[in-house]
């Protein structure tokens, strides 16, 4: 659970307010041999188009040895960096803009196989999807194929690369959409270092949601984005982080509004390992319209 409450500093009319952040409840286990099952409703009202519970993940994994495992069902896309880090483990409250805007759907009903883990350098995912996003029947010909791979070249520094190519707009088998994503993750002792970048081009639809929560915004033919994020744990409670990201919504267009930077200065306090607080204050930086739009985000996460 992630009750949360945000200030907003926006000019006029502000939408100050505690809510959740993510409100999840789910199970998973063996059943028998090497198949096993994973099962997640999100009940936050504040996420989703009704505010009623839904489920997001609900998979069955065959796992074959450590290079082969299958999974079948609803789950996260295999692309990005920040994406794949699970809501639980962000160091900043809210997602990376670009991660949020182009990698939609987050999660979407399909076939997959990973492969590595821990203590292999490589690993990798490849799947086949929809592509049009949970609690939506496909409706065309047409499926996504995307993946993700990441290899530890050196003992503290990890690098990856996203692909994805498909057909997401409704009733169409011939706008297309592909996307690329390059990303790293330097580990220095009490020091981290995380960066990507994405870029997007084609069709897109915007009903299929920017992610948990986000509100998706138009989109020209080209677009792209990148964060850089570093984070340093002074104690085993204190962990300041500071985040520089930015997103261009269409990359053709000089001065576009849907250009813009933010940055993020937080602080995670770890209670211990099921509760965190987490502070964060977001300085967007908008270079076309100049509009007081920062915010001060707080929130309380209990895991169990």
């Amino acid at each position: 659970m992630q009750p949360q409450y945000d200030y907003n500093f926006t000019d006029g009319d502000q939408e100050n307010s505690f809510r959740f952040k993510r409100a999840r409840i789910g199970v998973r286990g063996k059943v028998v041999g090497n198949f096993s099952y994973y099962f997640m409703l999100e009940t936050s009202p504040f996420i989703g188009s009704t505010g009623d519970a839904y489920l997001m993940d609900a998979f069955v994994t065959y796992e074959a040895d450590n290079w082969a495992r299958i999974s079948m069902g609803s789950f996260k896309q295999p692309f990005s960096l920040d994406v794949q880090t699970p809501c639980n483990d962000l160091k900043t409250i809210e997602r990376s803009v670009v991660a949020d805007q182009l990698v939609a759907p987050q999660r979407d009903f399909g076939v997959a196989i990973f492969g590595g883990n821990k203590f292999n350098r490589l690993n990798y995912a490849v799947a086949l999807m929809n592509g049009r996003g949970l609690g939506v029947k496909d409706d065309n010909e047409k499926k996504d194929i995307m993946g993700r791979a990441s290899y530890k070249i050196l003992r503290n520094l990890t690098v990856g690369a996203s692909f994805r190519y498909g057909y997401p707009i409704p009733n169409n088998n011939e706008d297309d959409r592909t996307s690329y994503g390059g990303d790293f993750l330097l580990e220095l002792g009490k020091f981290e270092l995380q960066g990507e970048y994405i870029y997007d081009e084609g069709a897109y639809f915007a009903g299929a949601g920017g992610g948990c929560g986000a509100t998706p915004i138009a989109l020209g033919e080209e677009r792209d984005g990148a964060y850089i994020m570093a984070s340093y744990d002074v104690t085993e409670k204190f962990q300041p982080v500071f985040k520089y990201e930015y997103f261009d919504a269409d990359i053709n267009l000089k001065d576009n509004i849907g250009y813009s930077e933010r940055m993020t200065l937080g602080l995670n306090y770890f209670v211990n390992s099921k509760v965190r607080f987490q502070v964060n204050y977001l300085a967007n930086i908008e270079t076309v319209v100049n509009v007081d739009n920062d915010a001060l985000l707080t929130q309380v996460q209990v895991k169990f």
